[in-house]
């Protein structure tokens, strides 16, 4: 059975991180870490959250995600806090703390050809701040063509774009026109520099929340885990509308730019069993 791989060279991964918004990290999960995620996701889709989307069908395939599960299925809490999920997101980044945010469970069953569209996460969340990182961990085989993509260096600008359903393409979390929709990179993909690497289960692609990203359709089943990880300098932000997913255990718990202290965000980095900086 496979170990974990070596991280020797975080170094030259933050560097990447920093300036493309984006880097693949091999082997960041071992084989147990993968099964015990395996197990989890199977778990999830059999009992799915009241957060739960589905789309597809008519010959399109089917494609699921669900959120925030972890505090649910063991499988998933065993892997978030007990992998190098943290001290990686700490060295990424740049930050001496690193909490949770949200786990999300993407599933493309075979011959999905929904495509997920070009778009950044952090417009879709209650959080301010630049520090943050998601790792997007395969559990199955991923081609080069049905891999996440990125445009290399979207982030730097710090620009919003509008975010909009997956599925009928609605505005969400901001009201109509507070943001630029986002740029038409599929119509001419050569004026892009875009990123994307094949991976294979336990191999993890790590990017900053307002990274622009996309990803194809699959022949073969991909079922994807993420991990949304934050950073020090990262607060709540109230928005106007729900945001995806939401937290409604925060109403007046936490307010508008308030630290993320609360259970529901877990510190991974130093563990809670350490004492924070």
């Amino acid at each position: 059975m496979a170990t974990r791989a070596p991280l020797d060279d975080l170094d030259r991964l933050s560097a990447e991180f920093q300036r493309d918004g984006a880097c693949v990290v091999r082997g960041l999960l071992d084989d147990v870490e993968v099964t015990r995620l395996r197990a989890g996701i199977e778990e999830n889709m059999a009992a799915p959250s009241e957060r739960a989307l589905e789309g597809g069908g008519a010959g399109s395939g089917r494609f699921f995600e669900d959120f925030r599960n972890w505090t649910r299925i063991a499988d998933y809490e065993e892997v978030i806090r007990g992998s190098r999920l943290g001290e990686v997101a700490a060295r990424l980044m740049g930050s001496r703390e690193v909490r949770l945010h949200h786990d999300h469970l993407l599933v493309k069953e075979p011959g999905t050809t929904i495509r997920t569209p070009w778009h950044q996460d952090q417009p879709y969340y209650n959080l301010d701040g630049f520090d943050t990182v998601s790792f997007w961990i395969p559990l199955d085989p991923v081609p080069r063509e049905s891999t996440l993509e990125f445009v290399a260096g979207s982030h730097a600008s710090r620009t919003w774009y509008m975010p909009r359903s997956f599925f009928d393409d609605r505005a969400l979390v901001f009201d109509e026109g507070t943001f630029e929709e986002v740029p038409d990179v599929e119509a001419d993909r050569g004026a892009h520099p875009i990123l994307g690497w094949p991976l294979e289960p336990g191999d993890a692609v790590a990017f900053n929340m307002l990274t622009l990203h996309a990803a194809a359709g699959s022949q073969r089943r991909r079922r994807a885990f993420s991990v949304r990880l934050v950073g020090d300098d990262v607060r709540i932000a109230v928005r106007p509308n729900p945001t995806s997913p939401t937290f409604p255990e925060l109403d007046g718990v936490l307010g508008h730019g308030d630290r993320l202290e609360h259970p529901l965000f877990p510190r991974l980095w130093p563990s809670e069993a350490e004492p924070a900086d």
